[in-house]
């Protein structure tokens, strides 16, 4: 069953939108601010760690190295047993953003669901390109589903993105189809309004004021300086932009969009396609723009616990052993 919000809570959405429809929306041209947003996420990272030991929770970060590639990653464990694993993948439009900057989300899916979760931190546009992010967030993919942490020894895994790492995150699961036994460790996957069409959707074309947050029409150019060289033709060939491409084998998923949000289609789209393999829930939330997750908001209360449930869900229907106690 979707999600439901009372009219309070939309009320109450509807009250806060005024604010970012006040500020101007983003065209994902980072060039010049991306170093700066940067810089000012880090700053506020300060001590993110210590916030999660008091809370009960291990946290270590490390490099994973997989044919000669190396990926850091951050590692956040619950106190106790585990029952899964939840790959993350971090958004931020390809440019900005790390492991830790889901610290909250991730913490809740420790204690709150009892799962281990791994968080890709992988390099930052323009130092790298988006495909080699690609390969940098299949590498950690492939090394967790081979076994990367033996005391979680066969496990259920739920795979996490959130816009530019909702994109890495379906990419990374179509390309695993070249190997169907780590695939089908997959017990789930949650896609937060992801950009599946690196040459813009309609909606992406067309939004107009009514969207929040992000500019449709100007993400178009932030897009294109993301993959020089390309037409748009080009552009959507998957896996660099998943909505094309061969979905045979996908796990289970949970594709949220929010109402006000121009990457809308995206998401709509997708899920169309994905669910003509596997069980697919589609939510649109009302009132809700882009990165509505991190808004202190109850939409965003209730978006968080509803996603932890159908975590739980995929996690305990999944066949797998027992749940396994971390090391020390």
């Amino acid at each position: 069953m979707p999600m439901t919000f009372d009219d309070a809570v939309l009320d109450e959405a509807k009250r806060f939108n005024a604010r970012p429809s006040r500020m101007p929306r983003f065209g994902m041209r980072h060039r010049f601010m991306a170093p700066l947003l940067q810089a000012l996420l880090r700053l506020s990272q300060c001590g993110a760690d210590r916030k999660l030991r008091r809370a009960g929770l291990q946290v270590e970060t490390r490099t994973v190295v997989i044919e000669a590639m190396q990926v850091q990653i951050r590692i956040v464990r619950p106190h106790g047993p585990a029952a899964g694993l939840v790959l993350d993948i971090h958004g931020g439009g390809w440019v900005i953003g790390n492991a830790r900057m889901n610290d909250a989300f991730n913490a809740d899916f420790a204690s709150k669901c009892g799962l281990a979760v791994v968080s890709v931190d992988y390099r930052l546009a323009p130092r790298v390109s988006v495909h080699h992010q690609m390969e940098e967030c299949l590498a950690v993919a492939r090394w967790l589903l081979h076994d990367g942490l033996p005391e979680y020894d066969g496990l259920p895994v739920v795979v996490v993105g959130e816009s530019a790492g909702a994109q890495l995150a379906a990419a990374t699961l179509q390309r695993l189809r070249a190997w169907p036994a780590l695939l089908g460790r997959i017990a789930g996957a949650v896609l937060y309004y992801g950009v599946y069409d690196m040459a813009g959707t309609d909606s992406v074309r067309s939004a107009g004021p009514a969207t929040l947050v992000l500019d449709g029409p100007r993400m178009l150019a932030g897009l294109r300086m993301l993959t020089p060289g390309l037409d748009d033709a080009a552009r959507r060939q998957p896996p660099l932009s998943p909505l094309f491409g061969d979905l045979a084998g996908m796990p289970p998923a949970l594709m949220i969009v929010g109402s006000r949000d121009p990457l809308i289609d995206d998401t709509v789209r997708l899920a169309q396609r994905w669910r003509q393999v596997a069980a697919t829930e589609l939510n649109v939330v009302p009132e809700a723009p882009h990165g509505f997750i991190h808004f202190p908001t109850s939409i965003a209360t209730v978006a968080g616990e509803y996603v932890r449930a159908w975590v739980r869900h995929c996690v305990a229907a999944a066949d797998s052993p027992a749940a396994v106690s971390a090391s020390a």
